[in-house]
């Protein structure tokens, strides 16, 4: 750990609590209530059969001060207390309609804050945000009971081609904002692998986590669009990286790099002499991968393609 990842996490915490704190005005969410009240209000109303000894443990609050908090939502008539029917020395708490009412306004408020954040980004950059989030919870989140998620790579499957194409097609609407365009494209590499793929020389992985399809990559002799296979067992020279996919979910645990790794294997053990791909720069998370496997950056052209400008590159690693 070092002290610029600490003063990194630090400045985060400030700005986030200073954006929501410019949201909020005062009270959380233009209620009479504080943010640990509206959050200990939220745990009753989304949890069955709650006890005070849950709350406790499950928001890391003072036993006094969330006894203390808990008597004003009863005198406030938003909650009920009674004993637990699990444990008569135990504390039931139960919402009274009033409380069912004041919840659900707090929710409402709090849709509508998260959403003027949301507004304000444009729906790749919407993506972005919400799986960085989720990367965060996942980082920092309780795993130490989760079991390991299991990584295979295998061939395609009857399906998987068209899969390929929808999945390319809609995150990269999504996280990009690129239009039909892009499909278009998908389309035709994707048929032009199943017309004209030769097992010597071209390749398709399907990455499963627990079975579930997350990722895919491409592998295929450069030019497979125009070129015939050769009719000995000599391979052409150069190779070809192409879709490398990896859906928001499975980011963050090694699928891509499991990905790209085998692209670069199967072009090594195959014979090839160069490994190449085209992307665009705004694929940050894409050229750290490719990095860290040895590609270099041998060329940036800017373009207008799938509705936006973007900045095209070409990437090479010798075999």
């Amino acid at each position: 750990m070092s002290a610029h990842e600490v003063q990194e996490i630090r400045r985060f915490n400030r700005f986030y609590t200073n954006l929501i704190g410019a949201l909020d005005y005062g009270r959380h969410l233009y209620t009479p209530f504080t943010l640990t009240e509206a959050r200990v209000l939220y745990e009753i109303a989304h949890t069955q059969q709650v006890d005070a000894a849950d709350l406790r443990a499950s928001l890391s609050l003072d036993a006094g001060y969330l006894s203390r908090l808990l008597s004003r939502f009863e005198e406030s008539g938003l909650i009920i207390r009674g004993p637990s029917e699990r444990d008569g020395r135990r504390q039931r708490i139960t919402l009274t309609e009033d409380g069912r009412a004041t919840a659900k306004l707090l929710e409402e408020r709090s849709c509508d804050s998260a959403g003027t954040l949301l507004n304000r980004l444009p729906p790749w950059d919407r993506a972005r945000l919400a799986e960085s989030m989720a990367t965060i919870r996942e980082l920092l989140g309780d795993t130490a009971n989760r079991p390991e998620p299991v990584l295979r790579l295998r061939a395609p499957a009857p399906g998987d081609l068209g899969w390929m194409v929808q999945r390319n097609a809609a995150l990269y609407a999504r996280e990009y904002g690129f239009d039909l365009g892009y499909e278009a494209l998908v389309a035709r590499i994707v048929a032009e692998y199943g017309e004209r793929h030769d097992a010597r020389w071209d390749r398709v992985w399907i990455a499963e986590l627990d079975g579930d399809r997350v990722g895919a990559v491409m592998c295929v002799r450069d030019g497979i669009d125009t070129a015939i296979a050769p009719a000995d067992e000599t391979p052409p020279r150069t190779a070809r990286l192409r879709l490398l996919l990896v859906e928001p979910e499975a980011r963050g645990r090694g699928v891509g790099r499991a990905l790209v790794s085998a692209c670069v294997d199967f072009a090594r053990e195959t014979g090839f002499r160069e490994l190449v791909l085209w992307t665009n720069s705004v694929l940050s998370a894409a050229r750290v991968l490719y990095e860290r496997a040895g590609f270099e950056l041998t060329a940036e052209k800017p373009h207008h393609s799938f509705g936006r400008d973007l900045v095209g590159q070409d990437w090479r690693l010798p075999l």
